[in-house]
């Protein structure tokens, strides 16, 4: 099973947003060096645990910082933009590296309706037009707009040989359906929702129409925290629990640190909620995390897993994709590679 890694820069107590960025850095250059297939980047807007309105810029020095890893978004919240413009940025970012880059796309908001008014320069934008935006941001990436499209004659610059890979990204069926009728990739969030994934992922997989892409081709994307035992699993888990608590509260805080979460007392009510949420998770040792995700990737028939870890400090967070990527051998092709006769 190949494993790829979603990051959405968290923001940790008592750290700065920049350092965040920094540690979005240091963590690319480590995933590629244990193998894993991609890095995707997220788009959030004015969440104060979150450090990254804007992954294309951010992707930029990603391609620079690595050599081999594809690397894209997760996602581009593609209806407050314009498709057009969509596509220039991600020509640019084809032609810096080529073959490498990913194009995730997201219709949420990725914050709340005042700030996604602000972002909107003025208005709430929907999911009305989402198809045909999409359906046009291919047609200018792959040159396919028909001859009667007003942007037919409209350069998408700077024109390369080769194209970003389109992924939509959903959770729930409006997204598969989509990405099975436009014949592109499509990513199902399982760490925003647990329920109903596998049969999203079926139902796209048995309407896909090779438009695009000759075969479909997905994706699941889960929470994980993996530490050398469960209990020490569980005990990092703490900080995300406190997390989605204080989510579901209106809070808008970093992510707490352990030691902040070790102090807070839930209450029955608070407990209920945190349990609820934890479907949405894989938490473990090893060995759990190895046979949980390998039986949700077979349940999703899906391509690939994407993780996402968050947790109270940065160096658990890089500790556990490291403990992933070992028990699931991800460096090992490479390590063959670099060892056979002739190669080095």
């Amino acid at each position: 099973m190949k494993l790829s890694i979603l990051d959405q820069s968290p923001i940790i107590s008592g750290h700065a947003p920049a350092e965040a960025i920094h540690e979005t850095l240091k963590l690319a250059r480590q995933a590629e060096k244990l193998g894993y297939s991609r890095y995707w980047l997220a788009e959030h807007h004015a969440i104060g645990a979150l450090a990254n309105p804007c992954p294309e810029i951010l992707l930029a020095r990603l391609g620079a910082e690595t050599s081999r890893m594809r690397i894209g978004t997760g996602g581009v919240l593609l209806p407050y933009y314009s498709a057009f413009k969509v596509a220039e940025t991600f020509r640019m970012l084809e032609a810096l590296y080529p073959g490498r880059i990913d194009l995730g796309i997201g219709r949420a908001p990725g914050g709340d309706m005042q700030t996604a008014r602000a972002v909107g320069g003025g208005r709430v934008p929907t999911a009305e037009d989402f198809p045909e935006q999409v359906w046009e941001l291919a047609g200018h990436l792959d040159g396919t707009l028909p001859d009667n499209h007003p942007y037919k004659k409209v350069r998408a610059m700077p024109e390369v040989p080769t194209a970003p890979e389109i992924w939509l990204l959903g959770s729930s069926d409006y997204s598969g359906l989509l990405a099975a009728q436009l014949g592109v990739s499509f990513a199902f969030a399982h760490f925003i929702n647990a329920q109903g994934g596998d049969a999203v992922m079926r139902a796209y997989r048995e309407r896909f129409k090779p438009l695009r892409d000759k075969e479909p081709h997905t994706i699941t994307c889960v929470f994980v925290i993996c530490a050398k035992t469960d209990d020490d699993a569980e005990r990092l888990a703490r900080s995300i629990d406190l997390r989605r608590l204080h989510m579901a509260q209106g809070i808008d805080s970093p992510v707490p640190t352990l030691a902040e979460a070790d102090k807070h007392r839930f209450t029955p009510q608070e407990k209920a909620y945190v349990d609820s949420q934890r479907p949405r998770a894989v938490i473990g040792g090893p060995k759990k995390c190895h046979d949980e995700l390998t039986e949700l990737g077979a349940r999703y028939m899906a391509d690939e897993l994407m993780v996402l870890t968050i947790t109270g400090d940065y160096a658990s967070r890089v500790d556990s994709y490291r403990r992933l990527a070992e028990v699931f051998e991800l460096g090992s092709e490479s390590r063959r590679v670099e060892s056979a006769p002739g190669v080095g």
